[in-house]
């Protein structure tokens, strides 16, 4: 088997490589004779870099499963290019360092986890007494000890996510790709699964995780990219679609004397607002230091800071906005390739 190192290098500006390349994916899909192909993917392309979770982000229709399945080599774009690991996806080398959770995971339901676990690990060329080592690990790492011999079919959602994500590990892959890996999970469910991805980030996996719970994308991905209508609308890191002027802090103060509040109203152009006895400040994230040490010296007691940036929830939404805006009519159906 290859080792990873070897294989697609690329020199990247912050010295990490790049893991996954889409550039300008086209996919037309025609539903059925004499009828016009319909085009889904409109020239879509970005990049995962190594050791990153990488958010794929979108209403559902954008395009993001069939992005997936092409990135797996399931269905064949229609134009452009697609390469993980330095392969192009049409090329099956590079599918032995991959792991791929569905969105939906089909399982047999009268196997256990542990059996349904060899059965993948020997599939996937996992041999001899690595088998069972590489099994009892991910048992333990998904949380799953107490119930491992249990039936799948009594498991729940939950439970089958944790399934999921172990059967994806079972080959020690680089890369894991997840397909709405938190859809149908109560906060509990959603909190292990995340824990469970920022360990395979801390161990030096690549993560990509297709998914529209937004929430979860801004607590552990690293960047993310923004499709709507089969368009990237954003991509990168989430503080870089936002302008410097625009991130805010919210402070709570008590026993700040009105002349105080008033002057720092007037020198920092902040916002202040009294309620009962505490004074809310929101002011310029840059001006915050400053701020409290003004509110100290009048004598003020500071009961909290607390960052207030714009969320991804407003990006996400003028994206698809803008996306809604933008889109022409005439180009949603195209004549099929031939």
């Amino acid at each position: 088997m290859t080792p990873i190192r070897e294989m697609g290098r690329l020199s990247m500006s912050d010295d990490r490589r790049e893991i996954v390349r889409v550039e300008s994916i086209v996919k037309d899909f025609r539903p059925g004779l004499g009828i016009r192909a319909k085009r889904v993917l409109h020239g879509v392309s970005f990049s995962v870099r190594e050791g990153e979770i990488f958010g794929f982000v979108g209403p559902n229709g954008a395009g993001k499963t069939t992005t997936l399945k092409i990135l797996m080599g399931l269905i064949r774009a229609t134009g452009g290019s697609a390469r993980i690991l330095g392969r192009e996806v049409g090329d099956a080398a590079y599918r032995a360092h991959i792991g791929f959770l569905p969105e939906n995971p089909y399982f047999y339901a009268f196997l256990s986890a542990r059996e349904i676990l060899r059965f993948y690990a020997r599939l996937s060329g996992v041999e001899g007494r690595e088998v069972e080592a590489r099994v009892e690990a991910l048992i333990d790492q998904v949380g799953l000890s107490d119930a491992a011999d249990a039936r799948l079919g009594t498991y729940s959602k939950g439970m089958l996510q944790r399934v999921g994500i172990a059967q994806a590990l079972i080959h020690d892959p680089q890369v894991v790709f997840l397909d709405e890996p938190m859809s149908g999970l109560d906060p509990i469910g959603r909190k292990d699964i995340r824990d469970i991805i920022l360990r395979l980030k801390s161990e030096g996996r690549t993560v990509f995780m297709n998914t529209h719970i937004l929430n979860d994308v801004e607590m552990i991905c690293d960047r993310v990219a923004i499709i709507v209508k089969g368009r990237i609308r954003y991509e990168g890191p989430i503080r870089d679609f936002l302008k410097e002027d625009e991130l805010r802090s919210d402070i709570v103060l008590a026993d700040l004397p009105e002349p105080a509040a008033q002057a720092i109203a007037r020198d920092f152009t902040a916002r202040v607002q009294t309620v009962g006895e505490q004074v809310e400040v929101q002011v310029r994230e840059g001006q915050v230091r400053p701020l409290l040490e003004a509110a100290l010296e009048a004598g003020a007691e500071v009961l909290s800071v607390t960052p207030n940036r714009i969320s991804l929830e407003r990006v996400f939404l003028e994206a698809v906005e803008r996306g809604e805006a933008a889109e022409v009519a005439p180009d949603s159906e195209v004549e099929p390739a031939p």
